[in-house]
Parts: structure tokens; sequence; C-alpha cells
């Protein structure tokens, strides 16, 4: 089964993953989408993240009971900072009958030379990208060389940016973007007094 892994501290999940992940579900040959939340990324800061589960909870309340996507804790129980070529590794070690896809923002395509065993990663698992407003520069000798090797698809999905720091600074300014989560994100945001 072809199963997109889509990465991301999800904090929180906004309807900017959820379009995302929805038009790949419909207009690429991916199966299933697996929302992989990330305890930590080691290119961000720690101090802003919600709690883990909290993030986990609420990825799930999002895909609500969607059959195409799933969400995944697999990360927190793996050594951190996580990198991706060791989930993908564990991931393909447990699930051998699934054919695994990196899901990722063409920014991110832009620093794929600085991630760990980048060439193993790109040679191994083929990747989607979806398209930001600003993609940032593919014109380093290093990621031209990653790239290269790499099997990656630009998807031409609407370009969706809105940002977790965005909903979390308005949520902390008293704002109500309750239009830019899941309805029940919000309820549960609300609930717990996140971000406020």
């Amino acid at each position: 089964m072809e199963t997109g892994l889509f990465f991301g501290s999800f904090n929180p999940v906004h309807i900017g993953h959820m379009a995302i992940a929805n038009y790949l579900a419909e207009y690429s040959s991916l199966e299933e989408i697996w929302f992989v939340v990330s305890p930590h990324n080691p290119l961000k800061t720690k101090e802003t993240l919600l709690k883990d589960r909290d993030r986990l909870y609420m990825t799930g309340l999002a895909i609500g009971d969607d059959s195409r996507f799933r969400v995944s804790d697999v990360e927190f129980t793996l050594p951190q900072p996580s990198y991706t070529i060791d989930t993908l590794a564990w991931l393909t070690e447990k699930h051998p009958s699934r054919r695994f896809t990196l899901i990722m923002g063409e920014d991110n395509l832009t620093t794929l030379h600085k991630w760990k065993n980048a060439e193993v990663l790109v040679k191994q698992y083929p990747i989607i990208v979806y398209p930001r407003l600003y993609p940032g520069s593919r014109s380093g000798k290093r990621l031209q060389e990653i790239l290269s090797m790499a099997s990656v698809t630009e998807i031409d999905a609407p370009v969706m940016e809105i940002s977790g720091t965005f909903i979390r600074n308005a949520i902390k300014e008293g704002k109500d973007v309750s239009w830019f989560v899941p309805a029940p994100v919000w309820r549960y945001i609300r609930e717990m007094h996140f971000y406020e």
C-alpha cells in the first residue's frame, strides 16, 4: 500500500495541514496518509511545543473517522531528537508491505542536504512536495547533488500559508481564529486554555 508520511509538530494541527492531506489523498497515488507527530524537530526550538500527547490527540480529533488518514506517535518512542531517516527505517521494518513516501513543503526541500543520511533517504524513499509561498533557494552544490539522486514529485496543490505560529500568537492575543483549525480541535484548545 502506498502510504504518505506527513511529518510535523502539528502545534496545532490546522486547516492548512488538512487541506494538503485531502489534496494528496485525491490527486496523488497515495492510498493512505499518516500524520507523524514529531516530538521535537532538531531544526526547531522545543520551548513553544505543547506536550506531545496533546498534539497527538488534537491531530486525531482533526482526522476524525476519515479512513484515508491515520495519526502516528511512532517518533515518541524512538531516540530523540527524531531524524526522518531513522523513523523511515523503523517503519519500513515494521510494515514491510507498505511503500512509504515522504511528504514535505517546498521550503523543506531546500534544507534536504542538512538532513541526517540525506543520500540514503532520497535513494530509498520518494518525496512528494507541496508548494509554499516562500520556497527558498535550491542553488547550493550539495543540495543539487542530493536532489539529483531523489525521486521528487511536485504537486500543484493550493498554497496554504497558514502557520501554527500565527494561530498560537492570535490565541495569545485573545483573537477568535476558530475557522483556522478543525472545529473539534478548536473546542479542545479552548477547553484546555492552550496557547493563551
